[in-house]
């Protein structure tokens, strides 16, 4: 048994590795990962890493062979390796339902998870090659920002960040602005947390704030998932992929 090996796969990174610091594995735009085995089933159907929301992440852990942290992943790279997770364990077809805009009812499809796009950073738009920052300058207002794509490890502190204010008012709902003060580095050339967090509080206009959300979404890599589906019944249509409960674990919800 001493003698067994994992078949692995070695998955390219959408960042292409330029986003993160030279001595960080993840630089290599590389990321070596093992097939799923019963073990990985077993995480995927834990409920207490359901009710914890960590589920994705212990699969990922435990798939990971290259040696890496996986709090330093940004998301679009995050995204790229759970969907190599969902093939290297289910394969490339993922069978899902969706609500038809053309038909509106409930259609079945079928799509080859290899297909689909992949975007990829393009490093004309980095302020510095190989560090995580990037300029945007508001459209109405004469404020510039620097500001850098969010990880997991800045995802975790977002998540904690929200729920200590959820403690002090229930009702609130502070998602997007917490975000953006994770998000942004310096305004104007000041890099000072408190001056920025007031900005985003009191001065960022809410089509600015659409406006740098835009930018955001345009310049992150990761996986493209509006793709052109023809549905059971013959319907052709561009939709957004569900990656819902069936995507990591098709059978084990039936």
């Amino acid at each position: 048994m001493s003698n067994l090996k994992f078949p692995t796969e070695i998955v390219d990174l959408p960042s292409k590795g330029l986003l993160y610091p030279k001595d960080n594995p993840l630089s290599s735009g590389k990321v070596e990962m093992k097939y799923m085995t019963a073990k990985e089933e077993d995480i995927l159907t834990n409920i207490n890493y359901i009710k914890q929301g960590t589920v994705v992440d212990k699969l990922l852990q435990s798939m990971i062979i290259s040696k890496i942290n996986t709090e330093d992943l940004l998301l679009g790279d995050k995204d790229a390796l759970i969907m190599a997770a969902r093939i290297l364990g289910y394969g490339k077809d993922y069978s899902f339902k969706y609500i038809s805009e053309a038909t509106g009812a409930e259609e079945s499809a079928t799509v080859d998870l290899t297909e689909l796009k992949e975007k990829e950073l393009d490093p004309s738009k980095l302020i510095n090659p190989g560090v995580n920052e990037f300029g945007f300058e508001f459209p109405h207002t004469d404020n510039k920002i620097t500001f850098k794509l969010l990880t997991q490890g800045d995802e975790n502190k977002i998540e904690k960040e929200i729920q200590g204010l959820k403690k002090i008012d229930p009702k609130s709902s502070t998602l997007m602005s917490t975000r953006l003060k994770h998000m942004i580095l310096s305004l104007n050339g000041d890099t000072d947390q408190k001056t920025i967090r007031d900005f985003v509080d009191n001065y960022l206009l809410a089509k600015d704030s659409k406006a740098l959300r835009a930018y955001v979404t345009e310049i992150t890599p990761g996986i493209e998932l509006k793709h052109t589906v023809t549905s059971d019944n013959g319907v052709e249509e561009d939709i957004i992929i569900p990656l819902n409960i069936s995507f990591l674990w098709p059978d084990a919800w039936r």
